[in-house]
Parts: structure tokens; sequence; C-alpha cells
């Protein structure tokens, strides 16, 4: 679980979240049964063949070589178990895997499912799943059950060999490599094959057990294996203090090879000013806010955070200084309390309250039964979305950002909502630098700078009334979106 929140946005993009809960959850539970259940077995079981051969040999060393000629046997039958076992416990493991990744993505859809009445068309999604774990399984235990028969099949050919060859020997009175065999060494080395036998078909009982682990080990270091992609340089210093001076120089980026979001990006951002930045879907407004908290890492340029460039700076104490406002925000399962602080210690119920005072949060906060303590469910479903949005400010807050990040905010929130979400943005604005991305442009004709983006690259930048004088792009957007909002009064 800490190596996987090391991995950088792009690595877990592509990652879905039902095969990580299945790496932490199921692949090590398999490999803790190898430890505390077959572990010591095996451990057991080879001190026993040690012990039981040690004796044997002591007895007789002829009979003992008639036992030994069938060990190559169950040495090749284990090695040719061992491919098959493997493979076939790879296909269960990734049957499950997909299972669980089907589950986590369709059981947080479900509402979608039941708007589109598509319950019966992902239940054949589901079954046709199910039976591909269940085909792997069935193969897993095909190639289980023919291993330990052909065990026991050695277990009875020993067996025979020693009362043919052992008695044969003794009723003739012949000598058996110079070693005499009477008939209480026939019947010791009948016990004896028993007990030799016996470790190796409980060994073989929990192969299986065995292979598993040993098919999630492979998992599971598949991740462990995954470096992350934005790490901290050996040289990395952490900052105290954040004025909150933001410069691009000539930054490009492509989260795919050769497909460049951003195109020669330059702008900067002055310390307590709020910039804003608009254009169309795709232009790589919420891109530039994701590099400065680095997210990702550019390709090409330089990003610099009060004149030092963010590579040189240690991601936990960059981050540390950035409080980020998304559109979907996030709530765990918890309290209000437990969402706004995030664990962050030393805080006063009185500290928590002033900050949703602040941002307007204690409208709804104070008709709550609980008050702060008022449970929130999974992803924060029982509030609505203008609600969560204050909450998210809340958050923010009190973590005392010195640069505020706000990406689309305001989308699809109630006007009611909206009115405290703009007071409240009005008094965030005194904090420290704000970095805006919004579709309606009358929410940011009061920033110090609005930059217009298009397919990776500004094409004007200015103050509102600036870049309506220019009567360029930024003029025929805000023109649009005024008259459409006229239409609809």
């Amino acid at each position: 679980f800490e190596h996987i929140e090391k991995l950088s946005h792009e690595q877990l993009n592509n990652i879905p979240v039902g095969k990580l809960v299945t790496r932490v959850t199921n692949d090590t539970n398999a490999i803790s049964m190898m430890f505390t259940n077959v572990l010591v077995t095996l451990v057991k079981n080879f001190m026993v063949l040690i012990g039981v051969l040690t004796s044997m040999l002591f007895i007789n060393y002829a009979m003992s070589l008639i036992v030994l000629c069938f060990v190559p046997f169950v040495v090749l039958f284990t090695y040719v178990f061992q491919k098959f076992s493997r493979r076939a416990h790879r296909g269960v493991t990734d049957a499950r895997t997909d299972v669980n990744t089907f589950l986590s993505e369709n059981l947080s859809g479900i509402k979608i499912t039941q708007i589109f009445n598509q319950e019966e068309q992902k239940m054949e999604e589901f079954l046709e799943k199910s039976n591909k774990l269940k085909k792997a399984r069935r193969g897993r235990m095909a190639v289980f059950s023919a291993f330990r028969p052909m065990v026991y099949m050695l277990n009875i050919s020993c067996v025979l060999c020693i009362l043919y060859l052992g008695g044969r020997s003794y009723a003739l009175g012949e000598s058996v490599l110079g070693q005499v065999i009477t008939s209480g060494t026939v019947v010791t080395f009948y016990m004896y094959a028993s007990k030799f036998f016996n470790p190796i078909q409980t060994l073989s009982e929990q192969f299986d057990t065995l292979q598993s682990a040993f098919a999630s080990a492979e998992k599971i270091f598949a991740v462990m294996d995954m470096v992350p992609e934005v790490v901290d340089e050996p040289d990395a210093i952490a900052l105290d203090t954040l004025r909150g001076e933001i410069e691009f120089k000539d930054v490009w980026f492509a989260y795919k090879p050769g497909e460049w979001v951003l195109k020669g990006v330059s702008f900067k951002v002055e310390a307590r000013q709020t910039v804003a930045f608009v254009g169309s879907t795709g232009s790589g407004k919420t891109t530039i806010l994701s590099l400065i908290c680095r997210n990702y890492d550019i390709q090409k340029g330089q990003i610099l955070i009060d004149g030092i460039d963010i590579k040189h700076i240690k991601i936990a104490s960059l981050r540390r200084h950035f409080g980020q406002m998304l559109q979907d925000v996030f709530l765990f399962s918890g309290t209000i309390r437990s969402n706004i602080l995030l664990q962050k210690e030393d805080v006063t119920d009185e500290e928590v309250m002033e900050a949703c005072r602040y941002v307007n949060a204690d409208h709804f906060i104070n008709r709550l039964e609980k008050g702060l303590d008022e449970p929130v469910r999974e992803r924060g479903n029982n509030f609505s979305a203008g609600q969560r949005q204050l909450l998210s400010f809340a958050r923010t807050i009190i973590h005392k950002p010195s640069v505020m990040i706000l990406d689309e905010a305001t989308a699809n929130i109630d006007t009611e909502t909206e009115v405290l979400i703009q007071d409240s943005l009005e008094k965030m604005k005194n904090i420290g630098t704000m970095l805006v991305v919004a579709h309606r442009l009358s929410t940011i004709q009061h920033s110090d700078n609005i930059i217009l983006l298009s397919h990776g690259e500004i094409l004007e930048q200015g103050n509102h009334q600036e870049l309506l004088h220019k009567k360029g792009r930024y003029y025929q957007l805000y023109t649009l979106q005024y008259n459409k909002q006229q239409l609809q009064a």
C-alpha cells in the first residue's frame, strides 16, 4: 500500500482499482497462507524424509537403493506438475482479478446501470467473468488431481518392489550387494517406505497452496517492481515557506509520446495574484494545474516556484503548500471533521468551525443533528454537490496553503450554493496565490490575469477589460456566454 501511494498519477491511471485491491488483499493473503500453514509443514516433512532416509541407509543400503530408485520419478513428476500448476494458478489469479475489477467499477457505477436499465447486460458480463474464473479453477483442480495419484502410484510401486525383491532374496537366501536380507528387513523397509512417501504425499497436497503463493507473489512483485515515475531528486530541498510566485518557461508536455498537450507554454504568476485559465475542453487548462503540483513531470522546459525549479523541491514539501479544490470532490467514509482535517492533529473544533464559517459551510453543518460528527457515507453520497464543495473549501483552508488551485469548482451547482461559493472565493483570494480554471467567464472577471489557451498554446492573456478591448477570442467567448445568459433570463 505504501508503494502504491508513491506511484505517479499516470501509473495509477493505467491500473484498474480492482486489480490493486486484489494485490493488496487476496494475493498477500495467499502468501500469508504459505508462511503460516505450508512452510512449517514443508520443513517438518523435509526433516522426516532426511531422518527416514538416514535410518534406511543405516539398516540396509541395498534396500535403500531400491527406494531411492523412485526418487528421480518423484522429482520428474514434481517438475512437470510445477510447470502446469504455475500456469493454472496464474489463470486463476488473472480471472479473479478480472472479477474484482469488474465489481469495483460496476458497484461504483451501479446507479448509471439502473438509470439506463442495463442490469441484465451487466449480469451477463458478470456471469461471463465468473465462468472464466470457474473454468480456471477447474483447470487448476485437474492439474492437481493428476499429481497426487502419481505420487501414490510411486508409493505402491516402491512397496511392491520391496516385497518382491526383498521377499525373493530372503526366500532364496541370496544377498543383495553383499547385504543379507531377512524377514525383519523386508518388514522394516515396508514400513519405512510408507513413512518415506507419506511426507511426499503431504507435500503434494500442499504444493497447490505453494504454487498459489508463487503465482500471487509474481503479481505482487509486478506492482512492487514498478518504479515511481515522479520522485525526489537526490539534492531536492524542503521549503518551509512559499510566497506563491509561479513561472512556466517554454513548457512542453505530452501524456503519450508525440501527442503534445502543452506546446511551449510560458507565463508568470506573481505572488498572491489570482490567475484564471480559460479555453475549450482539451486545451490544457487542467494539465497546467497538475504540472504545478508535480503530479506529472514535463518533457521540456522549466517550471519555477519562487524562482526554484520544482524538480529541485521535495514532492511532499511542494504539495504541502498547495490546496486543491476540484470539480469532483472526494469525501472519505467517516465524519465531517475527519474529512476536513484529514488526520491533521492539534486542531480544535473551534478552529474547524472557524474555517467552515470562513467558507460558508457552517450554514448547513449547523443544521445537522451531529454537526461536525455527522457521518459521511462512501464518497460523501449523503451530501449534495454544493455541500461537498464547501467541505473541500474548508479542508483547504484548515491546511493553510500558500497556493490554491480551483478546477471548475462551481460547475453543476445550484444558484443559491454558487452564491455562497463565490463569496467564499472572494475571501480566499486574500490567503495567497489562486489559480482558477473556469468555463463560465462571469466567475473570473475580477482575476488579475486571464490566460486563454487553445490546443496547448496561449492565444491571449491579460485582465478582463484588456481582453475585451482586444476583441479577440476571449471577447467572442464572453459575448457568446453573455447573450446566452440574456436569452435564458
